[in-house]
């Protein structure tokens, strides 16, 4: 395979990036075309959303889904700090924080595939053993030219022998997930399959347990020893639509990831309403915090 930056030299919006480079398996779940350097820290990266997809597009398909928005960030920082800062391909990404907040009146699905552009400033690049091993960046998402969303990401890569140390031999091959329990009924979470429910229903209203269902085509892309990120973001998402407090949907998410969701035990969700609007939703394992997000919801 060319060396990244080679490839970087002769962009092409004919198809999808190299979907290693998003870490992705499914060339139908890479979302981005093309990326450029404006600046010593500064990028562009060009995607194309589906007008049809089974999480990102809402049942009616009139409008995308901000965590749409989430994913297509991230995949741009992992585009870029493997394309721009030499982070070798098959190093492991770990998410500290994502924060997005998004304009729904720009997420309006048209009679094509949006187009939108993300203007990526890194910072705070740091360095072990001369490879790139975590950085911060902001993004800004814009579409035809309106501002869609902001945000927030910080992240560290480590190569395999540091994730096995991390994972305590931890991998897809050795750890099975438990049984997924049954959901919550898929319209008081915002969705139009029970396959995509995430959440299962406890003896509380504000409290459920996470549906971890391996063989989902989109949160289990491929193989994984724990639960990923997006998977987590979702379940906040249903969180404040389920809330007791009957919430507008949501279009901001302030989340901070404190360790690994794991495939093996039970991981409970906790939402809250804020004063003011919102929602605050906590992940715990075995009594510790995993994930805590706040969620901004639309008011209707």
């Amino acid at each position: 395979m060319p060396q990244p930056r080679q490839l970087a030299e002769t962009p092409s919006l004919m198809a999808t990036v190299p979907r290693q480079f998003v870490h992705r398996a499914a060339v139908a779940e890479t979302f981005l075309t093309d990326w450029k350097r404006n600046g010593e820290d500064r990028f562009s990266v060009s995607a194309q959303w589906p007008r049809a997809h089974g999480l990102h597009v809402s049942s009616d398909r009139s409008a995308y889904e901000p965590l749409l928005v989430v994913e297509t960030v991230r995949q741009a920082g992992t585009l870029i700090a493997h394309t721009e800062y030499d982070v070798p391909l098959g190093f492991h990404f770990v998410l500290q924080q994502f924060e997005v907040d998004t304009f729904p009146e720009h997420l309006t699905l048209g009679p094509v595939p949006a187009e939108p552009v993300v203007e990526l400033d890194f910072a705070e690049v740091r360095h072990r053993g001369g490879r790139t091993a975590g950085a911060r960046y902001t993004a800004e998402v814009h579409v035809e030219g309106a501002h869609v969303a902001s945000a927030r990401v910080a992240f560290t890569c480590v190569g395999d022998s540091v994730y096995r140390r991390l994972r305590g031999g931890r991998t897809p091959d050795t750890v099975s997930a438990r049984s997924v329990p049954p959901g919550l009924p898929a319209d008081t979470v915002g969705r139009a399959l029970p396959a995509d429910v995430v959440l299962a229903p406890t003896e509380r209203d504000d409290r459920w347990q996470l549906r971890i269902d391996t063989g989902h085509a989109v949160f289990f892309d491929h193989p994984l020893d724990h639960a990923p990120g997006m998977l987590l973001l979702e379940a906040a998402r249903q969180a404040a639509w389920a809330g007791a407090a009957k919430t507008g949907p949501p279009a901001s998410f302030h989340a901070v990831f404190h360790r690994y969701a794991e495939l093996d035990e039970p991981v409970w969700i906790e939402a809250e309403e804020q004063q003011g609007g919102g929602v605050n939703v906590l992940a715990t394992q075995e009594g510790a915090k995993v994930f805590e997000c706040q969620v901004g919801v639309i008011d209707e």
